[in-house]
């Protein structure tokens, strides 16, 4: 996995984090820590997790090495 793949797993981890604070407690994140949802940062936190779970599609079709090997 390259250092993308890993840094885009970490920013959908968060995002999905916040969507379970969300959805369980009405609470967002990363709107208290950056100003509120139209804050110009927490807009950038949501557009980076965005993107981040779209370079993490690649992962769904990538082959798994163990499983080749068999």
């Amino acid at each position: 996995m390259s250092g993308l793949q890993r840094a885009a797993l970490v920013l959908t981890i968060i995002g999905a984090i916040n969507w379970g604070l969300v959805g369980f407690f009405q609470f967002d994140l990363v709107a208290t820590l950056f100003g509120g949802q139209d804050a110009a940062l927490s807009r950038i936190v949501y557009g980076l997790v965005g993107l981040a779970g779209l370079i993490n599609l690649g992962l769904l079709f990538k082959p798994d090495r163990e499983y080749e090997r068999a």
